[in-house]
């Protein structure tokens, strides 16, 4: 019988190098999909200036973390159910897992028909994970991502850290 893991926040480890990313491509945009508790606004907006917009889809978490504090603009919506990515940066923080693979890559796929840049933070080992407090939406749909995968399945990465439970990909794309 397989455990289910809970995990209240993100994993920490690839935070350094993300916000380092960051840094060198200096967005002025930045939509952080899946904000949660505003653990991406907490690392960026102390190092830059920049309009952040969160887009979280548990409406408890908009209110528990107070995110209209954190972020310019706060939408409390699936990101699979936005039109549009149109910013330098897109941050998926740990939430990929939490849809299917198709609906991932289509995401992935607004992103880079959209932005300029994207990051990817992600688990790289077996994680399962069910609800926690409430929230249906922290069930990890995919468990089983891996490095390889993630290389495989996300077009325009062009560089990555890989930890011991995390990997962090940053992708570049053209706009046309």
């Amino acid at each position: 019988m397989r455990k289910i893991t809970k995990m209240p926040g993100s994993h920490p480890e690839n935070r350094p190098w993300v916000l380092e990313k960051v840094k060198q491509i200096k967005p002025i945009t930045i939509a952080d999909i899946g904000a949660g508790a505003g653990t991406y606004s907490y690392l960026i907006k102390p190092e830059l200036d920049v309009h952040m917009t969160a887009v979280e889809i548990f409406k408890d978490n908009i209110t528990t973390f107070n995110l209209h504090n954190l972020y310019e603009n706060v939408l409390h919506q699936d990101v699979r159910s936005i039109d549009n990515l149109k910013y330098d940066l897109v941050i998926f923080g740990d939430v990929l897992e939490h849809m299917t693979k198709e609906e991932a890559l289509a995401v992935w796929n607004m992103a880079r028909r959209d932005a300029k840049y994207a990051i990817i933070n992600i688990p790289i080992i077996h994680y399962e994970q069910g609800a926690l407090d409430g929230n249906h939406h922290e069930i990890h749909v995919v468990d089983d991502w891996n490095h390889e995968k993630v290389l495989e399945a996300f077009e325009d990465i062009v560089e990555f850290n890989v930890g011991e439970v995390t990997g962090a990909y940053l992708a570049s794309f053209k706009i046309n």
